[in-house]
C-alpha cells in the first residue's frame, strides 16, 4: 500500500507540468495566429497612414498650426514647413514655435503678424482600404494612395481626376474630361467649399490700421444708402423693412473684404497676389419673414452674366439669367411658403456649370450645359455676389463660399500638363491625380519623367499613375491631431529645461508633450466618387503620406 500511494504522489506533478506546458503552447499559438492575422489585415485589407504635408488641405491636413483670428475669432489652420525651421522632413517639434510669417483670416481678412509662438499640430491619421482596386474600378474624385511615380519607394495621396482613355484639361479652374465639365458628387463638393466670408464672425477692433487686407474693416456689404440695416440687438443679423414691391440689394465687396481669389489660409500669404479669381460661388443664409408679402434672393455673377435665385414669400422658387439687362426665366416651381417669424435656410450655388437653389429642403436646379465654352467667358469681368429682398425680413448666419480652383501656374515657370490649351490624354491603365490644395500640390501637372520603376516594370510616362502603382482608397480620418493635456505651464517649462541634461526627464517631457486627447469633432469619412447621379444643392453636389509605423510619402 505505501508503494501504491507513493506512485500516485509522483504522477500528479507530471500532469500539472503537462497542463502548464499545453497552456503556454496554446498562448504562443494564439499570439502567432493573431500576429499573422494582423499582418495579413495590414498587408491586404486596411492600413493606417499619416499625412505630413498640406497638398490635400483642407480635406486632409499635414503638420499645421491651429489658429484663431485675434479679431473675429474665426478658427483656421496654417501649414507648418519643417525646412523653414532648419528641421528634417516630417519633423514635428514637441513645443510651441514662432510662426515665421504673417497669416490671413479667411473670413474677416485680418493679417496676423508673424512671431506668435504656437504648438504644431500633427498631420491627420487616416485608414486606407487596400487592394480594393483589385476588385472594383477606381472612380473619379476618389482620394487614393499610390506609389510616387518619380520615387516609387514613397507613397503619395491625391484625388483621382482622370481615368484610362480620357483626355483631361483644366479650364477656368474646372476639370474637363473629353471636352465636358466633370461635376463633383454632392459629398465631395461639400468637402471642397472654401470660406470667403462668414458674417457671424465680427472683428472686435474694426479700426485696426491697415490690418484687414490693407484697410480699416467695414461690413463687406454696401449698407450705405440701402434699406438694409444691421440689427441693433445682434450685429451678426441684417434686417429689412421696406414695401413689398420695393427691392433693396446688398453687394459683397467692401475694400477690406476678402476677394474671390483662389487663396488658402493654409498657404503662405505672399502667394495670394498671383491667385486667379474663382467664379463658382455659393451664398447661404437663414431668412425670417414677418409676413407672406415680399421676397428674398441671391445673384451670382459668372463670366459677365448674372444668375439669380428668387424666393417669393407667397411660395415660389425661380431661377433666371440676366444678360445685358435682359432677364430669361430658366426654371420655376411652386414651394411651400416660409413660416412667418421662423428662420428658414436658403442656399444658392453656381458650380460646375449648374445652378442649385435650395430652400427649406426644397430644391430647384438648372443645367447650364457641360461645355466649358458656352457663351463668351468675359474673363475681364470679375465675379460678384449679391443678396436682395423686399418686405420685412431678417437674415442670419450669412456666409459666402467658393469652389476649389485647379490652378495652371507652375513654380519656376514650369509648363504643366492638362492646363488650358494643353490637354493631356491617358492610355490604358493610366490615371491622373491632383491635390485639393492646388496651388501647393506637386502632382501630375508637374511630375518629370521617372527614371525608375517598381517590381521590374518599365518607368511609367511622365504625369501619370499606372494601375500597378495603386495602393488603396482613403477611407476615414480616425485620429486628427489631438490636444495636449492641460499640464501646468511651469511643469512643462521645467521639464523642457531639465530634459536637455537628463535622459529620463527627456522621456518624461516627450510623454507630457503627447497630444493624446482625441479631436473627436474632426473624425470623418473621406468621400470620393459615386455611381449616384442625383444632385442636391445641400452638397453643392506631393502630398507625402507617412505610414504610422513605416515610411510612406
Amino acid at each position: 500500500m505505501p508503494d501504491t500511494h507513493s506512485d500516485k504522489a509522483e504522477k500528479k506533478p507530471a500532469v500539472k507540468k503537462k497542463d502548464r506546458a499545453a497552456e503556454i503552447a496554446n498562448t504562443f499559438e494564439w499570439l502567432i495566429t493573431a500576429f499573422i492575422l494582423a499582418f495579413v489585415f495590414r498587408a491586404f485589407v486596411m492600413e493606417a497612414f499619416r499625412i505630413p504635408t498640406g497638398s490635400m488641405a483642407d480635406t486632409l491636413k499635414g503638420a499645421h498650426f491651429r489658429l484663431r483670428c485675434p479679431q473675429c475669432g474665426y478658427e483656421y489652420d496654417h501649414g507648418f514647413v519643417p525646412q523653414s525651421y532648419g528641421l528634417p522632413d516630417d519633423t514635428v517639434p514637441p513645443g510651441a514655435v514662432p510662426i515665421r510669417q504673417q497669416t490671413r483670416c479667411p473670413s474677416c481678412g485680418f493679417f496676423t503678424p508673424a512671431g506668435e509662438e504656437v504648438p504644431v499640430a500633427n498631420g491627420d491619421r487616416i485608414l486606407v482600404l487596400k487592394c480594393i482596386y483589385q476588385f472594383v474600378e477606381p472612380k473619379r474624385w476618389d482620394v487614393i494612395v499610390f506609389k510616387n511615380p518619380v520615387t516609387p519607394t514613397e507613397n503619395y495621396i491625391k484625388r483621382l481626376i482622370g481615368l484610362p482613355g480620357e483626355t483631361i484639361e483644366i479650364i477656368d479652374g474646372d476639370i474637363c474630361i473629353d471636352g465636358l465639365i466633370a461635376r463633383k458628387p454632392p459629398e465631395v463638393q461639400r468637402e471642397l467649399w472654401m470660406p470667403v466670408y462668414d458674417h457671424d464672425f465680427q472683428p472686435v477692433n474694426p479700426n485696426e490700421r491697415t490690418g484687414f487686407n490693407g484697410h480699416h474693416w467695414q461690413s463687406p456689404f454696401n449698407l450705405e444708402g440701402s434699406a438694409w440695416k444691421i440689427d441693433e440687438a445682434d450685429p451678426t443679423r441684417l434686417v429689412l423693412d421696406s414695401p413689398a414691391e420695393q427691392t433693396s440689394t446688398l453687394t459683397y465687396g467692401a475694400p477690406s473684404a476678402n476677394g474671390f481669389a483662389a487663396t488658402y489660409a493654409y498657404n503662405e500669404v505672399h502667394g495670394y497676389s498671383r491667385m486667379p479669381a474663382c467664379s463658382d460661388l455659393m451664398v447661404r443664409f437663414y431668412v425670417r419673414p414677418v409676413s407672406f408679402a415680399g421676397g428674398v434672393g441671391i445673384t451670382l455673377r459668372k463670366q459677365g452674366i448674372d444668375y439669380q435665385a428668387r424666393l417669393d414669400l407667397s411660395g415660389r422658387m425661380t431661377l433666371s439669367r440676366i444678360d445685358h439687362g435682359q432677364e430669361t426665366i430658366l426654371a420655376t416651381r411652386e414651394a411651400s411658403p416660409p413660416r412667418p417669424k421662423v428662420f428658414t435656410l436658403v442656399k444658392f450655388a453656381n458650380v460646375d456649370h449648374q445652378l442649385l437653389f435650395e430652400y427649406d429642403g426644397q430644391d430647384l436646379s438648372f443645367d447650364l450645359g457641360r461645355s466649358p465654352k458656352g457663351p463668351p467667358r468675359g474673363a475681364d469681368v470679375p465675379p460678384r455676389a449679391e443678396i436682395f429682398g423686399c418686405g420685412q425680413l431678417t437674415l442670419a448666419h450669412i456666409a459666402l463660399f467658393r469652389d476649389v480652383y485647379y490652378t495652371s501656374d507652375g513654380q519656376g515657370g514650369r509648363g504643366g500638363r492638362v492646363i488650358e490649351g494643353r490637354p493631356f490624354s491617358l492610355n490604358a491603365d493610366e490615371f491622373f491625380v491632383l491635390g485639393d490644395n492646388s496651388p501647393n500640390s506637386e502632382d501630375g501637372r508637374w511630375w518629370g519623367q521617372p527614371d525608375m520603376a517598381n517590381r521590374g516594370w518599365e518607368p511609367p510616362r511622365a504625369g501619370v499613375v499606372p494601375r500597378y502603382y495603386l495602393v488603396g482608397k482613403a477611407l476615414f480620418v480616425y485620429w486628427p491631431s489631438g490636444f495636449d493635456f492641460p499640464w501646468p505651464a511651469s511643469l512643462k517649462a521645467s521639464l523642457l529645461e531639465n530634459s536637455r541634461r537628463n535622459r529620463a526627464l527627456r522621456l518624461v517631457n516627450a510623454l507630457v508633450s503627447l497630444r493624446w486627447i482625441p479631436n473627436v469633432g474632426q473624425m470623418r469619412f473621406i468621400y470620393g466618387g459615386t455611381d449616384r447621379t442625383a444632385r442636391s444643392p445641400s452638397g453643392v453636389e506631393g502630398d507625402n503620406v507617412i505610414a504610422v509605423d513605416r515610411g510612406t510619402k
